[in-house]
């Protein structure tokens, strides 16, 4: 078991240092490049070693759970519909409330910003949302839909940003990490070609420096080694864009960025050299023990240096069992994301993927959840 006093010199001289410089940060401001008056911002995350830092602490401060540092640690969620709409007509009636019979994407994210506090209480830091969504089916082989806050050319829609603003204000205010995703492979196909995908990267990068957020980690794409159309959204090129992101925000606007592989998959050398965390899928993984050496062996992949490694879709639970996959996870010091979807036959409670969702904890899977990750971080909701 390790703790503070067992980081490197160099990580705890960087502790300090970063702090001095966050102090400096707030004393000083963000300027806006139109003169609009500065944004005033709460939360700001880092990374020193293997550890996230929240305003130049250590998240979960000395919690020790069953013998695990859980300090360090960012557990987190899949709620990658929070600014969900659908742009086709011929589909957007799937996603109608079971009390209205119609779709409400002002709705949708209404009752997504009032249910966070109840995240946050349960002792949930961050959670993933991503510019074009994920399946609404949970699964699906084929994804006719249009939710995507990117058009054609890489421009970014404002209905889409100003619904994203709501919710990266909301957790910066209440102390919480986005995993901010910009691209998914089910509306990739629909930027027109790999210079509009660099121009929405740098669009978005740019968005979030101007309003400067510094609570976000971007993920540049979900699962990058699934069916994307773009060769620089593969595994092969992905590693171009995490540079990009890094060199678009600057020193002053620093955005820690990766991108994650399918599930089972490790990260290659490419990524595992420049990101500045590693996540990992397991959908398709049944064994708690294969999650804890799939953290093992990601620390021994060529060009790793210590960096957190950060589970951000997992759709096994059993979390009643003193052996499962979010145990597993955080007994090898890595960070794990709850990832649940509406099963078939299931009601309108369960699920945070599938759409329309309900985003409280009003299901038995949900609860199993937040009472675990509560007792693990000593929340006390």
């Amino acid at each position: 078991m390790r703790t503070l006093s067992d980081l490197p010199l160099v990580a705890s001289f960087q502790a300090a240092l970063w702090a001095l410089v966050f102090c400096g940060f707030l004393a000083q401001g963000a300027t806006s490049q139109d003169g609009r008056p500065p944004f005033s911002r709460k939360t700001t995350v880092s990374i020193v070693a293997e550890d996230f830092f929240i305003n130049g602490q250590p998240t979960y401060q000395g919690r020790i759970w069953r013998g695990h540092r859980i300090e360090g640690l960012l557990l987190n969620a899949r709620m990658v519909q929070g600014i969900f709409d659908d742009r086709n007509p011929e589909t957007a009636k799937l996603w109608a409330y079971p009390e209205t019979g119609t779709w409400d994407a002002g709705r949708n994210t209404r009752e997504f910003l009032a249910a966070m506090p109840e995240w946050r209480r349960h002792g949930l830091l961050a959670f993933t949302i991503n510019l074009q969504g994920g399946s609404p089916q949970g699964y699906s082989k084929d994804q006719p839909w249009h939710n995507s806050a990117i058009e054609t050319d890489g421009s970014l829609r404002p209905d889409y940003l100003a619904r994203l603003e709501r919710i990266l204000d909301k957790a910066d205010q209440l102390g919480m990490v986005v995993i901010l995703g910009y691209f998914y492979f089910g509306q990739d196909q629909r930027l027109r070609d790999e210079a509009a995908v660099l121009r929405a990267t740098d669009n978005a990068t740019q968005w979030l420096s101007e309003h400067a957020y510094q609570n976000v980690l971007v993920e540049i794409n979900n699962e990058c080694n699934v069916r994307y159309d773009h060769p620089i959204l593969r595994p092969e090129r992905v590693h171009e864009l995490i540079q990009r992101v890094r060199e678009k925000a600057g020193r002053r606007r620093r955005l820690y960025a990766g991108t994650s592989y399918g599930g089972g998959a490790l990260p290659k050398e490419n990524v595992a050299r420049v990101s500045d965390f590693l996540l990992l899928h397991v959908n398709g993984v049944s064994d708690p023990d294969q999650i804890a050496e799939m953290v093992r062996q990601t620390r021994r992949l060529p060009g790793y240096l210590p960096k957190p490694i950060l589970f951000n879709e997992d759709d096994h639970f059993a979390f009643g069992q003193p052996k499962n996959h979010f145990v597993a996870a955080v007994s090898e010091h890595a960070s794990w994301g709850y990832f649940d979807f509406r099963m078939k036959g299931e009601g309108f409670n369960e699920g945070y993927q599938s759409v329309p969702v309900d985003w409280g904890i009003g299901s038995e899977r949900k609860h199993g959840f937040f009472r675990l990750l509560a007792e693990m971080t000593g929340s006390k909701p």
